[in-house]
């Protein structure tokens, strides 16, 4: 596994604006982060009528607009901990969360992570024709699993969807929003990871199926890295996660112990 440490050192920001607790293993750094989105055709009114007179008019020139998603975030994720990331729609949670997964470039400073970050999210790629059966298999080889160890989590998955008797041979299109959320929770949390990003995964499942998740993540992170847990929800952050990120409009607004945080979010938005 990579040392995070030792990417800081070689890397091209000579002093990290994050200070890195030398008592502690961290798993991921992000320092100074900016994340800006670049959305063609997004300028004038954009509505509908306004694209079609600038078709007719033959402007094929698109606009461009830039949105700076992510604001300078810095912070360090430390072997252990369970995340949570909570903010209004907009505030760039899911956006920090794909940024860390390696699958949006930062526009400048950085993120440095221990081994492989999985992300999950409410349309993680299970495919609608294909039954559940189908999917778990086809989900459980391509976080790398074998075909043994397939067989060996199949059961044990299925219990833990809680999917009623006989479901598991339909396709998924016939399954509804909180059987399917519950089954990718299911599949992805089958093989440790060493840095697990859940986006709004469990917005769906009941009060049941959220304490089952909170243990099943306890296990994680005791086995491997980090998870971080994006959720409107805020009963699951606090059952879930030792920590709180509050991010508004790109910026961390605090970083702390869970209750603290969620309390003066709470307190400062009225949810």
């Amino acid at each position: 596994m990579a040392d995070v440490k030792e990417k800081l050192k070689v890397s091209e920001y000579a002093a990290p604006r994050v200070t890195i607790d030398q008592t502690r293993e961290p798993i991921v750094v992000v320092d100074d982060l900016h994340i800006k989105y670049r959305v063609y055709g997004a300028g004038g009114k954009g509505n509908a009528a306004s694209a079609f007179i600038r078709v007719l008019r033959r402007e094929h020139r698109p606009t461009m607009k830039v949105v700076h998603a992510i604001r300078g975030l810095s912070f360090v994720a430390y072997k252990g901990d369970a995340i949570g990331v909570i903010g209004t729609n907009g505030s760039g949670k899911s956006t920090l969360l794909k940024a860390i997964a390696g699958l949006l470039p930062p526009e400048s400073g950085g993120v440095y992570t221990s081994g492989q970050p999985s992300l999950l999210g409410v349309n993680a790629a299970l495919m609608n024709d294909l039954t559940g059966e189908r999917n778990i298999v086809l989900g459980c080889l391509a976080m790398g699993m074998s075909p043994d160890q397939v067989k060996q989590k199949y059961d044990e998955i299925v219990k833990f969807a809680g999917l009623k008797e006989g479901f598991i041979q339909l396709p998924m299109r016939a399954y509804s929003s909180g059987m399917g959320s519950r089954l990718r929770f299911a599949i992805a949390a089958s093989k440790s990871h060493d840095v697990l990003l859940i986006d709004e995964a469990l917005a769906t499942g009941d009060a049941k199926f959220r304490r089952k998740s909170a243990k099943k993540i306890d296990e994680l992170r005791e086995e491997a890295g980090a998870v971080f847990l994006v959720a409107h929800q805020l009963d699951s952050i606090r059952e879930m996660c030792n920590r709180v990120l509050w991010i508004d409009e790109g910026t961390l607004v605090m970083d702390g112990e869970t209750d603290a945080v969620v309390d003066a979010y709470t307190e400062a938005t009225g949810k």
